[in-house]
C-alpha cells in the first residue's frame, strides 16, 4: 500500500494513494503492477506494468515497463543493503524524459519512496510516499 504526495512542476502537492503487486516466477523473472490514484484531484490514475529478472544473489537488474503516461520505458535497478534504487528512460521520446526512484527501508515492512520524472534537464514531477508491505 502506498500513501503520499505528488508534485507537478507548476502545482501544489496532491495526495496520492496506490497499490503495488509483485509476482515472482520460478525462473527469477518478476512482474510488478502499480496503480496510483489521486483521491482529492480529478486527474486520471497512473498505471505501471514492469517485467524484469533478478537472480538470487544479484544486486543489479534491468526491466521494461509500460507506463500509462510515458509509454514504453526501460530501466535498471540496484539493490543496496537498505534500499532499492532505480533509473529509467522513455524509449523514442522527443522530450528526453528520464526518471529516478529510491525505496529506503525504514522498518521490516515499511519503506520511504521518493521518485522523480525529468524532461531534459528539468524536474517535471516528483512523488514522496510511504509504502507498507503486506504479505
Amino acid at each position: 500500500m502506498l500513501d503520499g504526495n505528488w508534485l507537478n512542476r507548476d502545482g501544489p502537492p496532491v495526495s496520492v494513494k496506490g497499490k503495488i503487486l509483485v509476482e515472482w516466477k520460478r525462473d527469477d523473472w518478476y512482474t510488478l503492477v502499480t496503480k496510483l490514484i489521486f483521491p482529492e484531484d480529478e486527474r486520471e490514475a497512473i498505471t505501471f506494468q514492469y517485467r524484469g529478472r533478478l537472480a538470487l544473489g544479484d544486486r543489479r537488474y534491468s526491466f521494461v515497463l509500460q507506463h500509462s503516461n510515458l509509454g514504453r520505458v526501460e530501466g535498471e535497478g540496484w539493490i543496496a543493503p537498505e534500499s532499492i534504487v532505480q533509473r529509467f528512460w522513455v524509449l523514442g521520446d522527443r522530450q528526453r524524459r528520464t526518471g529516478f526512484e529510491t525505496m529506503h527501508q525504514i522498518a521490516p515492512q515499511s519503506y520511504y519512496m521518493s521518485s522523480s520524472v525529468m524532461e531534459g534537464h528539468y524536474l517535471a514531477s516528483t512523488m514522496e510516499a510511504t509504502v507498507e508491505r503486506r504479505d
